[in-house]
């Protein structure tokens, strides 16, 4: 059985890419590593940002056409961002500062402070002992207080026993706990690797700006992406085809819960051979597009 380490990055639909950055940027300090386009729709950029390593990253899909979307099942329902124990309070402080209301919440032991993007993207943030920090320290957040990556995520299934059952089976996560409507799944890495799901089946939402388009799996590498292929194909799945997405290799299946999940490898790295330091600087267009980088740039918001 394909075994994960935990979550490669998670993938939102919002409308303005530059309250995108602001927020992202602005606020939480997430570095933009990767300004590009969504390769199926060339007129909407495709965001990265990420602390610097597979758990740590988030990416957009911003379009001034999307309309707003309803969390529901079928969905991502919260991402969670890990940060060192002790920092809590100063995010409280940074929200508060920032004009972004939040609640305290309580789960499996831990306190989550729970707020929503400018889309109305459901975030949260935790306290986590593992995982490496933050070598990235900008607008007055310290490293010892910034976001290390993604904690994991609450998954929202409209068939929560058989989202449960692909993920024990196909994902390869252990079930560890369970508080009131919630099942705790625990993958072996250090960073992305906590996933909470309800227990009783959840209403469909609808897909747009401000709900999660996807969540993607590691996989290590090449050999590794291939045996987890046959082995979604071998439980039933409609798996996709191997997709070079230039920073790494993924395949997308839909599993029964109604969640696009993909998997992605390790390496390469979303960062490796890019032309510049700055990613505001040009758009890293895929070698396919360089010919129309004219007619693609002007059919993008400015940032």
């Amino acid at each position: 059985m394909t075994q994960t380490a935990g979550i490669h990055h998670i993938t939102s639909f919002v409308r303005s890419p530059q309250l995108n950055v602001k927020f992202y940027s602005g606020v939480l300090d997430l570095r933009l590593v990767k300004k590009t386009i969504n390769f199926d729709a060339p007129e909407v950029y495709h965001l990265y940002y990420e602390v610097g390593s597979p758990g740590t990253t988030m990416t957009f899909f911003p379009s001034k056409e999307a309309h707003r979307g309803r969390v529901g099942g079928g969905q991502v329902g919260y991402t969670t961002f890990a940060v060192p124990m002790g920092a809590l309070g100063f995010w409280e402080e940074r929200l508060a500062s920032k004009r972004v209301e939040y609640e305290r919440r309580q789960r499996f032991n831990e306190t989550y402070l729970q707020f929503t993007d400018p889309d109305g993207l459901q975030l949260e943030i935790v306290e986590r002992e593992a995982g490496a920090w933050s070598n990235w320290s900008f607008g007055g957040v310290p490293c010892d207080k910034a976001i290390k990556g993604l904690g994991g995520a609450i998954l929202y299934s409209v068939d929560p026993e058989q989202t449960q059952r692909t993920l024990r089976h196909i994902v390869g996560l252990e079930k560890v706990d369970r508080d009131g409507g919630l099942v705790r799944y625990r993958a072996h890495g250090d960073i992305g690797n906590i996933i909470d799901i309800n227990a009783e089946p959840m209403l469909w939402g609808e897909r747009g700006a401000g709900t999660v388009h996807h969540i993607a799996w590691r996989a290590r590498n090449d050999e590794d992406h291939t045996m987890w292929r046959e082995q979604i194909i071998n439980h039933g799945f409609n798996a996709t085809s191997i997709i070079n997405q230039q920073c790494f290799n993924a395949i997308y299946f839909r599993e029964h819960g109604g969640i696009l999940f993909e998997v992605a490898t390790d390496v390469p790295d979303i960062v490796t051979n890019e032309p510049s330091e700055n990613p505001m600087d040009k758009h890293q267009l895929p070698p396919w597009s360089v010919v129309h980088r004219e007619v693609i740039e002007g059919n993008l918001m400015p940032i």
